[in-house]
């Protein structure tokens, strides 16, 4: 066993300078560059020289695709279930096989993990076994979907959320606690409290405090499509209040020296401002059937549960405690996995305060981030063109980045931004502000989204529509971008 453990450490990097074990991707700067050549023919010269980006970039856009088509995949299985009850009759105990394989193709979760095979056997055919085992073990990072899976389980555990419902409650009490009231108070309080928490916590919670409040009382198709959208787009900007929340602002911050001061009074104080604009539209258009829910609400009320009782403040400061260390230590698994076994250890000794700790919709959640991991850090070749190009105006990079957000993680694109070491003051605001403003327009467009999506799919009869999903978010979207373009600010000047 030392043998091995030895052999895998001591092995010496596939390209000098550069700490990946793995032929694939090339790194960018390793790629022969001409000052005046244009985006489009730095595509095809990488392509030439490296077939195996073509074939990752064809499988990543299948993967999207398919995220489109899931609808699809649930509807067969659900004839399949069907058919097979009808056969062998309603009580067998028999499962059909195919009937789950192809719910599992349907769900959003699994989507890019289930494209990790194709992507795997690209690999092996363009370079074998030994650059495919160093590229998933050593040279891709999943940190974040590690940290996505301990946040949301502990962010969802009773007593936190009861402390979070607690908390907007009273700001709902203003309105007198109506369905109006509380939508408000979560599509407001709740992405905004992502930036101290982190956007994964704040969607976990505004999620299941709108499930509970909102979406439990059955509103219209529009309704729940319209406050899904709205979600995802407040909590993808709330994040700006800080420099650390918001994954795509965290990827620039320490090569771009941008502090919380720097973040607030760029974008923060804007996006406080779009979530108020967009939250009082969404409202005025849908306030009639808002009010027309306080009906269902009272008799919701009278079906009180164990997890309406009241958690003592003891075990509510100790659950808020393992928040804080989880969120203070995101970046080193050891420390926060570390705390999440005691957390679990806790939650055994106290669970005559507790709700069963359900950990297979963080698991599916960080699956989909893992996916998403592995086969984004492949499209480099062609999304760092993009951004960096000559010719590009500042308005037209906070639009292209927006674009190109709707099609792959916010946080990959700032990333490799970050790479270019010529980007004015102002061209690394616009790429930031398409990220973050485009957040909301895909369950892949911002990593806390898929977290959202788990939790409230379930509301959804047919599953979340994404076409539905980008429409509902459309408007909040453009709103967000208005701002960032028409308020000035330092970077913009």
């Amino acid at each position: 066993m030392s043998g091995f453990a030895q052999a895998s450490t001591t092995e010496k990097p596939a390209f000098e300078g550069y700490s990946q074990l793995s032929h694939f991707p090339k790194p960018l700067p390793l790629y022969p560059h001409e000052a005046s050549a244009g985006a489009w023919q730095i595509i095809q010269q990488r392509a030439a020289l490296d077939p195996f980006n073509v074939a990752a970039t064809i499988i990543f856009i299948l993967a999207v695709l398919h995220t489109f088509l899931a609808t699809v995949f649930r509807e067969h299985a659900h004839r399949l279930e069907k058919a097979h009850l009808e056969y062998h009759g309603e009580d067998t105990d028999q499962v059909s096989f195919w009937a789950v394989v192809f719910h599992f193709f349907g769900e959003v979760e699994a989507v890019f993990g289930l494209w990790i095979f194709a992507l795997a056997g690209a690999a092996l055919w363009f370079y074998g076994w030994q650059d495919l085992r160093n590229y998933i073990g050593h040279d891709v990072e999943f940190t974040e979907p590690l940290f996505v899976i301990i946040i949301m389980a502990i962010a969802a555990s009773r007593p936190v959320v009861k402390f979070a419902e607690g908390c907007i409650g009273k700001v709902a009490a203003l309105g007198k606690s109506t369905p109006a009231a509380w939508w408000l108070s979560i599509l407001t309080i709740g992405p905004l409290l992502g930036s101290l928490i982190t956007e994964p916590a704040a969607m976990t919670l505004s999620a299941l405090l709108l499930s509970k409040r909102i979406y439990s009382l059955i509103p219209s198709k529009s309704l729940a499509y319209g406050t899904l959208g709205l979600l995802f787009v407040n909590v993808s900007v709330g994040g700006t209040l800080t420099h650390f929340a918001a994954p795509p602002i965290l990827m620039v911050a320490a090569p771009w020296h941008w502090d919380t001061a720097l973040v607030f009074g760029n974008m923060g104080w804007k996006m406080v401002v779009a979530i108020l604009i967009n939250n009082a539209a969404y409202y005025l258009l849908f306030r009639r059937e808002l009010k027309g829910l306080i009906h269902a609400a009272g008799a919701a009320s009278k079906k009180l549960t164990t997890d309406d009782a009241a958690v003592p403040w003891n075990i509510i400061v100790t659950h808020l405690g393992f928040v804080a260390w989880t969120v203070f230590t995101n970046h080193y698994p050891a420390l926060f996995i570390g705390g999440f076994l005691f957390f679990m250890g806790f939650v055994e000794a106290t669970q005559h305060h507790q709700s069963k700790i359900a950990l297979k919709t963080p698991l599916l959640v960080g699956f989909f981030l893992a996916g998403l991991v592995v086969h984004g850090r492949c499209q480099a070749w062609w999304i760092e063109p993009l951004l960096t190009s000559a010719g590009l105006s500042p308005t037209s990079l906070l639009l292209g980045s927006a674009v190109l957000t709707s099609f792959n993680d916010n946080a990959a694109i700032t990333y490799l931004a970050a790479q270019a070491p010529s980007l004015t003051d102002f061209a690394k605001y616009a790429v930031v502000a398409g990220a973050i403003s485009a957040g909301g327009m895909t369950v892949i467009a911002n990593a806390p989204n898929p977290a959202g999506q788990s939790i409230l799919g379930k509301h959804f009869a047919s599953g979340v529509s994404p076409m539905k999903l980008a429409l509902a978010a459309l408007v909040p979207t453009i709103i967000a971008i208005v701002l960032l373009l028409v308020l000035r600010s330092p970077l913009m000047r």
